[in-house]
């Protein structure tokens, strides 16, 4: 009875580790950096930016770490060369944030120091709250060095209202999400429609606040991101800017791969600035797990893309 039980257990994680894997070749480039950069170029062809992620967080192994920022300048120097219009999206963990602050620090200014090189964008990833304060302090201390990086924010964070207005203060480029982990209730908001309801409240921050540099404004230049799959909050977007006198190309939406491909071309066609966040690497597992628990519509929109053509 008891191997008849273990066997059925073994079977199911089987089959889920299928099924993933399968989402998983959906939403992820593959396993290397060839396979990286042949999906950054199908974006392009689509009208659309890619936006790169190495796959991997909290990592306490230095050989790790020096792999990673490795990997990551090796794209930096792929963009530049192949004329893709994209750039990266770095986890603070992959970077040593694990271990300590000063070594994170460290590890994104020799990171950046490349970008700057060749000119290419770089997005700092937003991480659990036991990291929020130090990733924008991170963020904070990188743009007084290079301008062309952004960090996110989550909508679900109850903190991410004021730290919007102080990243805005300094000049800081922001990427809003709603927020892919677990957190407590002293610090984020648990129902969706509170969520939502803040994601909105951040859109209106953004938008009234757009035009503090009038000559990004001017000249087009990305100030921020709206990175979800929601209609309302993407049909909300639109009215805003209608309504504000920010340039087309002050902001982009951002989905990530595999998810809403219909809209993401019905976007383009309209003008806007469309980018798609694209992952790879062999740590697709803990990345795929993350994207289901999410958010229950999510699953939703994951089962979907996979029947359809």
């Amino acid at each position: 009875m008891e191997s008849n039980h273990s066997h059925s257990q073994s079977h199911d994680h089987l089959l889920m580790e299928r099924l993933l894997l399968r989402l998983a070749k959906k939403w992820t480039a593959g396993h290397d950096i060839e396979a990286a950069l042949t999906e950054a170029k199908a974006c392009n062809i689509k009208g659309q930016k890619a936006i790169l992620n190495y796959l991997g967080e909290d990592y306490t192994d230095e050989e790790k770490i020096s792999q990673t920022i490795k990997e990551y300048s090796t794209l930096l120097e792929r963009l530049y060369e192949d004329k893709i219009e994209g750039c990266i999206s770095v986890k603070p963990s992959q970077l040593g944030l694990s271990i300590s602050y000063d070594l994170c620090l460290k590890n994104f200014k020799a990171l950046v120091t490349v970008a700057k090189s060749f000119e290419e964008f770089v997005w700092i990833d937003m991480e659990s709250t036991k990291y929020t304060d130090n990733t924008l302090e991170i963020y904070l201390t990188l743009i007084n060095y290079y301008d062309h990086i952004g960090v996110v924010l989550q909508s679900t964070l109850k903190r991410s209202a004021s730290d919007l207005l102080h990243l805005i203060e300094a000049g800081g480029k922001v990427r809003l999400v709603k927020g892919a982990y677990k957190e407590k209730q002293q610090y984020a908001f648990q129902s969706n429609d509170d969520i939502n309801s803040n994601y909105f409240k951040l859109l209106e921050t953004l938008f009234d606040n757009h035009n503090l540099r009038s000559e990004d404004v001017d000249n087009g230049i990305l100030r921020f991101a709206i990175a979800t799959h929601d209609t309302k909050l993407i049909e909300y977007t639109i009215e805003l800017w209608k309504k504000s006198k920010a340039n087309i190309k002050n902001f982009e939406f951002e989905f990530l791969k595999g998810i809403r491909d219909g809209l993401k071309k019905d976007l383009v066609e309209k003008g806007f600035r469309v980018a798609e966040y694209i992952p790879y690497g062999k740590e697709w597992l803990h990345y795929s797990i993350r994207r289901l628990m999410e958010r229950k519509r999510n699953i939703f929109l994951m089962a979907r893309s996979l029947i359809q053509p």
